[in-house]
């Protein structure tokens, strides 16, 4: 990974002693009613562009999700959710069949919280009157499980905070039927990167080309083995995934697998950070350092946090100057930090330090778009140069790192595919795979199976 320009255990440890010595519903927003109610289903597109409401339609069911600001919340339920680490998905549920339906909040997620667990939260400083009505406003404001015939129901399902957006899954089942209806829904607060995210701006007055496939692999397979420094004169992490897909598809398959939106560098999220390594606390968007490909820093970045800043899986990802069956190309960079260092490769001094085995990072990303069945296709092609443990390679900031040199290429799936309906386009292969490059002689020499008896065989049989 490249220099990271926020993580400063130093300037963290300078600032802790400074502390110590110094002591869609309808045209307007959705409404807050939970009672059944008749008429029109919300609809897809609000006035209010800040009101993010989006509707799905499946066999007599029309769900329309939105995902609360922390504001609007707080206006709801009268008590700031962000504080306690919750968030309010809106769901409105129209049954327009002529059976009784069930909507499963633990498919919105798995970990959500029940009304009077969460009112619980903010008992302290209140009194029991105030609790208790509090707890009633939270039951009030709940999303029903049961859906009668020909009546709409509106309601939150309280989940587990998730900034910058999540992908909402709605399942709603009925005797020998399933509906499943998914929503990507993103909370911009000013910082992401994805806010300032415009192909059109990347690319102006250029006609990105449409590539066949034969196209395609050659020119995945001519680009620069990694990325770069600003100057482009030094090589630093390999190039090592390609996804395909529209912009909003791409983030919504990431975000689905569970991968988070990045903040941008800037003041805020630089005092956030500081603050995070100081206290010893999670930052899930904290802002990645700018590595260079196509002559800028990524469009995009994602990530998989840990506990501390020091751990994440992530990536970086370049708009490519071409497009796939009217597809955008994205050229991205993978890799997993598992700690921190103090090196003067980096402005500020202090660096992530990367997994040497970077094959694990790219397999990683494979693997959570599988779990969630958002690969339409996939394959690999070759890219960086092989590097192994006698001969590592090393990124920008001097970690060493061995690979294969191959890059996943993956199709993203606009809508869940099953895996065995996924293709392989066989344009590569990883040899032994990801795990294998890492491991010594010996730990990777294959062991002969033992002969399988047959069916009632066994010790002493005659």
């Amino acid at each position: 990974m490249g220099p990271s320009r926020l993580l400063v255990p130093l300037i963290a440890v300078v600032c802790s002693q400074l502390v110590a010595a110094c002591a869609s519903s309808p045209a307007t927003a959705p409404q807050e009613s939970v009672a059944p109610s008749a008429g029109t289903p919300a609809q897809s597109v609000a006035a209010d562009p800040s009101v993010d409401v989006q509707t799905h339609t499946i066999d007599g069911v029309t769900v329309s999700a939105w995902l609360l600001p922390d504001d609007e919340a707080e206006r709801r339920y009268g008590v700031d959710l962000a504080d306690k680490g919750l968030q309010a998905v809106w769901l409105r549920a129209d049954n327009a069949t002529t059976k009784v339906l069930w909507l499963l909040a633990a498919y919105v997620d798995p970990d959500y919280f029940t009304a009077d667990e969460a009112a619980y939260l903010f008992r302290f400083g209140t009194s029991g009157e105030e609790l208790e009505q509090l707890r009633q406003r939270f039951r009030d404001l709940a999303m029903r499980a049961r859906l009668e015939p020909g009546l709409a129901y509106e309601g939150h399902v309280l989940v587990p905070r998730s900034e910058g957006g999540r992908y909402v899954e709605v399942t709603i089942n009925g005797r020998a039927e399933v509906r499943r209806f998914g929503f990507p829904l993103r909370t911009p607060d000013g910082h992401f990167d994805f806010e300032d995210l415009d192909p059109a701006a990347i690319y102006p007055g250029f006609a990105r080309r449409d590539l066949d496939e034969d196209e395609l692999r050659k020119r995945l397979e001519e680009l620069p083995c990694c990325a770069t420094n600003q100057s482009g004169e030094r090589a630093g992490d390999p190039l090592n995934i390609v996804l395909i897909g529209k912009p909003s598809q791409v983030m919504a398959a990431l975000s689905h697998s569970g991968w988070s939106f990045t903040h941008r560098i800037d003041w805020t999220t630089i005092r956030r950070e500081i603050s995070a390594a100081v206290a010893g606390s999670r930052y899930p968007n904290a802002p990645v350092s700018d590595l260079y490909v196509f002559d800028r820093a990524q469009d995009l970045a994602f990530q998989r946090a840990r506990f501390t800043l020091a751990q994440r899986n992530h990536m970086r990802l370049w708009l490519a100057p071409y497009t796939f069956k009217g597809l955008s190309v994205w050229v991205g960079q993978v890799s997993r930090d598992i700690g921190v260092k103090v090196t003067t490769r980096s402005p500020t001094l202090t660096t992530h330090i990367i997994d040497p085995l970077v094959d694990e990072a790219r397999q990683y990303v494979l693997e959570s778009l599988l779990i969630r069945h958002r690969i339409e296709a996939f394959t690999f092609v070759p890219g960086a140069p092989v590097a192994t443990l006698e001969q590592p390679a090393r990124n920008l900031t001097d970690d060493p790192y061995i690979t294969d040199g191959m890059r996943l290429v993956v199709v993203v799936a606009e809508e869940p595919v099953r895996t065995e309906q996924i293709r392989n386009l066989g344009w590569g292969r990883v040899g032994d795979g990801p795990v294998a490059i890492g491991q010594s002689g010996q730990a990777n020499e294959p062991q002969p199976t033992a002969p399988q008896q047959a069916v009632g065989e066994h010790d002493g049989a005659r």
